[in-house]
């Protein structure tokens, strides 16, 4: 044979074995990022806290995750190749075989709730059922992915408790805020309540007097006196001047009991906790009063403006809604203290099924960079000692269950603005 042809024969075995290296390396690269892949898959399927069961395409059973084999007591190898029906309670077998078949059909991924079989009886499961595609999108198999219901159930019964707690909480918040806003209000109750106490005190002693001065005439009419007498005694005493005073004093003692009663009233509904059924109420007497008893508690009290709808129905809790209107109305009394001129405005308004309430100062305003965290708990611009930070936070909050809001609006010229918003009726809530 030529030499040339030797080294073309040569040439080939050179190329087809260094073509056979290259496919080797190749397969022994593909076979290590299998065995990575088996590796990453079993330790997935090693610590998944939920149950996991890899089915073929007829349902049998490829894979499962440890915590499955923890829950049934069973070995990986007994289960690989059974039938999942083997898993579930008989009872439990026709429902999930029924999904299977659907998911062959439709492959819409669906939700049972059967039990697992474990050495301690059957355990509830979330069961999701899932398609395993493969490469042309036909149905190779399925995947079911299931959490037991015994730990749901847990979970929702923690976060419910957790929900009433903060219910709780919120509950405490806004009766304590309530309390330092009535502890502000202590100085000018005790005026309120002094004023008509005294006028009933005096008009008491004054009936006093009366009552001795016609018990001294009626006892010589019982003696028998002579009727000159009697006129003397009459005049002497003026018993008709005090007929008048008597009655002047009655009016007048029954005036200051009706005026401790009203203001008695007002402290009751104010300190009242807002618990309860929602009520359809006046806003503008709720804010009146509110308005009022926190301009009784202030020092320099500053010109109070009431303007707009009068009666305004809304609907909600009054006890809450009067705390949202006491922290807007002290926040102003606060915001115009010391200032020249200084007035509070409240205005009343509806429209488009909501009831509004408006409260304006004439205080210095909210600077643009604090206007993004004004309703943020615990954030005051007030000095240590004169507020918690969470008056607006609670109101806000207050005003959102109602199905309204509270928001504080762009104004020109000085001083802050804030407007409630509430719904006029159970159906607009």
């Amino acid at each position: 044979m030529p030499e040339e042809a030797w080294a073309e024969v040569l040439s080939a075995v050179d190329r087809t074995y260094a073509d056979l290296v290259d496919y080797q390396e190749q397969l022994e690269r593909q076979n290590a990022r299998l065995q990575e892949m088996q590796a990453f898959l079993t330790s997935i399927l090693a610590s998944v806290s939920d149950v996991l069961i890899v089915l073929d395409r007829a349902g049998r059973i490829e894979q499962v995750s440890a915590s499955l084999l923890a829950r049934s007591g069973a070995r990986a190898a007994a289960l690989t190749g059974q039938d999942v029906a083997s898993l579930v309670p008989p009872e439990d077998a026709p429902r999930l075989s029924d999904a299977l078949d659907r998911l062959r059909a439709d492959r819409r991924p669906t939700v049972l709730e059967l039990s697992l079989v474990t050495p301690q009886g059957p355990e509830p499961l979330e069961l999701s059922v899932a398609p395993r595609l493969d490469d042309r999108g036909r149905v190779a198999g399925f995947v079911l992915t299931g959490r037991p219901l015994g730990e749901l159930r847990r979970a929702y019964a923690e976060l419910t408790e957790s929900h009433d707690a903060l219910k709780s909480a919120q509950s405490l918040l806004v009766r304590n805020e309530k309390l330092a806003s009535l502890g502000r209000l202590l100085a000018g109750v005790a005026h309120e309540l002094n004023n008509p106490i005294s006028f009933v005190y005096a008009n008491a002693h004054a009936l006093d007097r009366y009552v001795g001065k016609f018990e001294t005439y009626f006892t010589r009419v019982q003696d028998g006196a002579e009727r000159e007498e009697l006129v003397a005694l009459r005049e002497s005493l003026r018993l008709d001047r005090e007929i008048t005073n008597l009655r002047q004093a009655t009016q007048g003692a029954r005036d200051g009991a009706e005026r401790v009663r009203d203001i008695v009233e007002d402290l009751r509904r104010l300190s009242s906790d807002g618990t309860g059924e929602r009520v359809a109420f006046d806003l503008a007497e709720t804010a009146r009063t509110a308005a009022y008893w926190v301009l009784r508690g202030a020092k320099d009290a500053p010109a109070l403006t009431i303007e707009g709808t009068a009666p305004l129905m809304a609907w909600g809790r009054p006890g809450h809604v009067q705390q949202i209107v006491m922290n807007l109305v002290q926040n102003a009394v606060d915001a115009v203290e010391g200032r020249d001129s200084a007035s509070v405005t409240l205005t009343l308004s509806a429209e488009d099924n909501r009831a509004s309430l408006t409260v304006a100062d004439s205080g210095p305003g909210v600077p643009p960079d604090l206007r993004a965290s004004i309703f943020d708990p615990f954030f005051t611009t007030k000095s240590v000692g004169h507020g918690t930070g969470l008056g607006l936070s609670i109101s806000l909050k207050i005003a959102e269950e109602h199905g309204g809001h509270l928001s504080l609006l762009d104004r020109p010229g000085p001083g802050a603005s804030f407007r409630l918003d509430l719904p006029v009726s159970g159906e607009t809530a």
